[in-house]
């Protein structure tokens, strides 16, 4: 299937940052590493991606905003439309040459996600959608999964690092949801976690202080998959909040109660 004008640069643009991204990943000893905070690492090859896609979507867009993880967010003339990008979603793992890590790229119009791209550059996998045109990984359509019992399916979440304030509530949530199903897991990855959603590799997942940027290309692409999303508290939205629960319709609303303690 053919995307739009804006899928096709989204596409184009995270191939080219994902092929850099690559050949770094390949010699990933060799690395400039800088601390950004406590178990939080931020190396020059994320930095150099997030130009590079700035440079490719303004290039190609220049009056969109651009709200990047390692930069200050731009305005654009049109403030309707705005970019939002993370340009190496699993930078611990791509430190410790784990290949799960991901590009991931969505575009905005008056406050909806209406196109997201994650592309994993080490398996080559381009997962994309676009607001009523569905989800597709690669050529291959999406679909979430069909389970209905809680205890056969697995969700994924992301386990933070002891100097997050959102660890405790989290342990709290696996205490309740791993009793419940046939397993969890924490993979590093927020954006790829999304997309294994879409394409019903995992049942469901939740999440608590995500980023815009982790989440917003998942968001679309979830959707159309024909899952559900939302904050983990109903009436929340999940960008501004930074708390989200994704998953297949005939699970959503038991699994979330679960997240929630009820």
């Amino acid at each position: 299937m053919q995307g739009s004008a804006n899928l096709n640069l989204m596409k184009k643009a995270a191939r080219k940052v994902g092929r850099a991204l690559v050949k770094d990943f390949r010699e990933v000893e060799n690395l400039q590493v800088s601390s950004k905070g406590p178990g939080d690492f931020v190396t020059r090859a994320d930095r150099e991606a997030e130009k590079m896609l700035r440079e490719e979507l303004l290039g190609g867009r220049p009056t969109y905003g651009f709200l990047g993880e390692e930069s200050k967010e731009t305005d654009g003339a049109d403030p309707t439309r705005r970019w939002i990008v993370d340009p190496l979603d699993g930078t611990t793992n791509f430190l410790h040459g784990l290949p799960h890590w991901a590009i991931s790229i969505a575009l905005e119009h008056k406050g909806d996600i209406i196109a997201g791209v994650i592309f994993d550059a080490a398996k080559d996998e381009m997962f994309w959608a676009e607001k009523g045109g569905g989800a597709w990984m690669n050529e291959s359509r999406l679909r979430v999964s069909g389970r209905r019992s809680m205890i056969e399916s697995i969700f994924a979440t992301a386990i933070p690092f002891g100097g997050k304030g959102t660890l405790p509530a989290t342990l709290q949530d696996l205490a309740r949801i791993s009793p419940v199903t046939a397993g969890v897991r924490s993979w590093g990855s927020a954006a790829l976690n999304m997309a294994y959603v879409a394409a019903g590799r995992f049942d469901g997942y939740w999440a608590r202080g995500v980023q815009p940027w982790d989440i917003a290309a998942g968001i679309v692409m979830v959707r159309e998959a024909g899952g559900m999303v939302s904050a983990i508290r109903e009436g929340d939205d999940p960008l501004v909040k930074g708390s989200i629960v994704a998953c297949n319709e005939p699970l959503f609303e038991g699994f979330r109660k679960v997240v929630r303690g009820e």
